[in-house]
C-alpha cells in the first residue's frame, strides 16, 4: 500500500542510515550509505572522518553536476508482511559546514558526540517524500 506523505516522512525520520543515490555529469549513477537527521523539511549528512580512499568524494562531485538526489531507507524481513521502504527526493547543496546540521547529526550519532566531524555538510531541500508498505503494519523497530 503507498504511504501517505507524512507517514513515509515519519518512517524516514526514524530510521539509522539511507542509501543516498546520485548521478555524474556523464549520466552514471553511484550510490552510498549515508548517516543522516531530518530537519524540518531538509535532510543533512556530513563528510565526517571515517577513512575513506580519497576526500574528493563522487557523491561530492555528483551533487556539484547534478543537485537532483534521492535517498531510500527500507526494512527487509523474511516475512513479508512486514516490508517497507520510504524515499525522499530532493536537491541538493554542499555547504562548508552548517552547526545546526552537525548538532541534529550528534543527537542521532554519538560517534559524532566524541568526533565532531568537520568536513562539509550536504543539505538536501526535499520536494517529495513518498513510500510502500506491505498490508498490515510494519514493525519499524528492526529499521
Amino acid at each position: 500500500m503507498r504511504l501517505p506523505e507524512a507517514e513515509a516522512r515519519a518512517r524516514f525520520g526514524d530510521a539509522r542510515v539511507a542509501r543516498l543515490a546520485t548521478v555524474s555529469a556523464a549520466g552514471v549513477p553511484h550510490l552510498v550509505p549515508v548517516t543522516f537527521a531530518v530537519l524540518g523539511e531538509r535532510i543533512v549528512f556530513v563528510v565526517d572522518d571515517k577513512p575513506k580512499s580519497t576526500t574528493r568524494l563522487r557523491r561530492l562531485d555528483n551533487i556539484a553536476a547534478r543537485p537532483s538526489v534521492c535517498l531510500l531507507v527500507d526494512v527487509y524481513d523474511d516475512d513479508w508482511t512486514r516490508l517497507w521502504w520510504a524515499r525522499a527526493d530532493g536537491t541538493a547543496t554542499v555547504l562548508a559546514t552548517d552547526a545546526e546540521a552537525i548538532d541534529a547529526l550528534a543527537v542521532r550519532y554519538p560517534a559524532y558526540v566524541e568526533r565532531r566531524p568537520s568536513g562539509p555538510v550536504v543539505s538536501i531541500e526535499v520536494t517529495a517524500w513518498t513510500g510502500w508498505a506491505a498490508t498490515g503494519t510494519p514493525d519499524t523497530a528492526s529499521s
